[in-house]
């Protein structure tokens, strides 16, 4: 490979590391071209990027970023797949739902809510975390819980007052 062609993929994967806030290094070595695609199709559906990287080349486009990404350094050796997502679980997710069938992607490491997680042993804590989306979503439930018992409690009373006022009213 040329170096300009090198040089033209390592900007293109430091854009991608740039425009994604998340990222998973997997390995999918041993999955047939027909495992592939359903993979692909499913990295479509749930908006994941998915990209087969050689890894001095990744490490080269992570050195580029502004970031220090030193840390997923160390996972870079055998064959690689990097899934990049703008939600954190979302690649962890699809990790667990496509390796109950294939035994595979394996989870080498991952860069997540500026955070590193090296292993396969880290994928259910992936799993767990929650998009940004959610957290706000969970707030805003907690936020309108006593809301909503001020608002049921006034409602109930205003119409037992008014069935006493209406009582009373037809009493004379």
């Amino acid at each position: 490979m040329r170096k300009e062609d090198k040089n033209t993929i390592i900007e293109s994967l430091a854009a991608n590391v740039s425009e994604y806030n998340h990222f998973y290094v997997t390995d999918t070595a041993g999955l047939d071209a027909g495992a592939t695609s359903d993979l692909r199709r499913l990295c479509f559906k749930k908006e994941v990027k998915m990209i087969v990287v050689k890894n001095t080349i990744f490490q080269k486009a992570l050195e580029n970023s502004e970031t220090d990404y030193a840390e997923i350094f160390s996972v870079l050796e055998g064959p690689s797949t990097v899934l990049f997502s703008n939600t954190g679980n979302t690649p962890a997710k699809l990790i667990k739902e496509f390796a109950k069938k294939h035994k595979k992607p394996i989870l080498k490491g991952a860069y997540v809510e500026e955070s590193v997680y090296i292993g396969e042993d880290q994928l259910e804590a992936l799993v767990s975390i929650k998009s940004k989306e959610e957290l706000i979503g969970d707030v805003i439930g907690l936020l309108q819980s006593p809301m909503k018992n001020v608002v049921s409690a006034l409602q109930s009373g205003g119409s037992t007052i008014h069935g006493i006022l209406k009582t009373l009213g037809e009493k004379e």
